[in-house]
């Protein structure tokens, strides 16, 4: 299934296209020499935002859900990355431990598990969910709206290892971000293989860490492809944690916003752009789009830190440490609603991915809210395969190609990511 898109591609976004379409070899074979060198994530989600003039990711989420928004034609594609990296870990293995979120699952939740223990199971695998919510004291049943049902049982601890009753995993996957810290009963396992490790749970993981990560990636590859990697790359500043009741917390985000703003301002002349450039200010630890403040002008965070007036509420600025990054617009739309792509994948390879659809956001907005949905992507069958010989801007599969590309740019960083914070490496240093 192929979206219809309303939008054609124009100017440097097809410039960018028919560099990517014309580099493929080299661009596949560039990311070869990086999975021989780097080990990627079990599986990661990436949002992009295609503002017509650049196309960058704006989130590189570790423990994605949503698996039940893939086509379903894409499954086979998936399970065949599901068995290449199972062969990588643990080729022997018969039992996969998924590791779900804590609290009461949502349905949506609910079906996107029961996609991705479908995936693995074809992939040749036991797969069993173990929860590690405390609430959770013996097993307890989900019913989903096919008439299966989905159980999640409480993970248990034996020594070294974490498993079930009668279940022994060789390998634990995450499907956990754990906000609230890693849990000792996932500290120091012996012989288990735990995806993704748990640096990359958000009580370490930092987005600016990760976009640290990005922008060397994009800066190889924009000299890779002869291309300006701010096309690629959303430019961003970090204040660490910062509070705005105290004059140096508000200070630090106006100076970071405005010189941020400053070197956008820039790019925008320096390509022509008329679009008034803005940044986005949001939590540098968590998910789900939540405490996402956008600002055009440094000059909107004045009145951070004092007293509101009557009748005048002042912006929300989320709680402790704090990314400030570049605002990508999106210009896609489907049946005009702003759209922008997700692209998943497993091991190295995409998967699938959607758009993410919201009628009652703007452009400039972010589309991860209540009122979203979702449209499939066709990233790979027969007839939906990249076609090099087409004028850039005019096939969706050739759009989708370069989405993928960009999605496996984030998987990269996420890679770079996860081995700065490995501390097993260092320990080693």
């Amino acid at each position: 299934m192929v979206p219809h898109l309303i939008t054609a591609l124009t100017g440097p976004i097809n410039e960018l296209e028919q560099r990517i379409l014309d580099a493929t070899p080299v661009i596949e074979r560039w990311f070869r020499l990086e999975w021989m060198e780097h080990t990627p994530p079990l599986y990661c989600s990436v949002d992009i935002r295609n503002a017509g003039f650049k196309l960058s990711p704006v989130d590189t989420n570790l423990y994605p859900d949503g698996w039940h928004n893939l086509s379903p034609d894409m499954l086979p594609l998936a399970v065949q990355a599901g068995q290449a990296a199972i062969e990588k870990i643990c080729p022997e293995a018969r039992n996969l431990l998924i590791v779900p979120e804590n609290g009461k699952p949502s349905s949506f939740y609910l079906a996107s598990l029961a996609r991705l223990q479908e995936i693995f199971r074809m992939a040749g695998l036991n797969v069993r969910f173990g929860s590690i919510d405390p609430a959770v004291k013996r097993a307890v049943s989900y019913a989903l709206p096919d008439g299966e049902k989905i159980t999640f049982e409480p993970a248990q601890r034996t020594r070294y290892r974490v498993g079930l009753k009668h279940f022994d995993p060789c390998t634990i996957l995450l499907n956990n971000d754990l906000s609230a810290g890693a849990p000792g009963i996932l500290e120091d396992l012996h012989e288990q293989y735990l995806l993704p490790p748990l640096q990359a749970g958000w009580s370490v993981r930092r987005k600016s860490r990760h976009f640290q990560c990005y922008e060397e990636v994009a800066k190889r590859f924009g000299k890779l492809i002869g291309v300006d990697p701010w096309l690629i790359n959303p430019l961003f500043a970090s204040c660490g944690e910062i509070d705005i009741h105290e004059p140096s917390g508000g200070e630090c985000l106006r100076s970071n916003v405005d010189a941020l703003l400053t070197k956008i301002r820039r790019k925008y002349k320096e390509y022509g752009i008329n679009e008034k450039p803005f940044v986005v200010v949001k939590a540098d630890q968590g998910t789900r789009g939540m405490g996402i403040m956008t600002v055009r002008d440094a000059k909107e965070l004045a009145q951070l830190g004092s007293k509101p007036t009557r009748g005048k509420a002042l912006p929300e600025v989320p709680h402790g440490e704090v990314i400030i990054q570049e605002g990508v617009l999106t210009n896609e739309r489907i049946h005009d609603a702003v759209a922008e792509p997700v692209v998943y994948m497993i091991d190295r390879y995409v998967v699938g991915g959607f758009y993410r659809v919201h009628a009652d956001r703007g452009e400039d907005e972010s589309l991860n809210a209540p009122g979203a949905r979702f449209v499939p992507l066709a990233f790979a069958n027969n007839t939906q395969l990249p076609k090099p010989g087409v004028k850039a801007g005019a096939s969706a599969p050739n759009r989708f190609y370069m989405y993928g590309v960009i999605g496996r740019l984030a998987l990269v960083a996420a890679s770079y990511e996860l081995e700065a914070t490995d501390p097993e490496l260092e320990a080693l240093a």
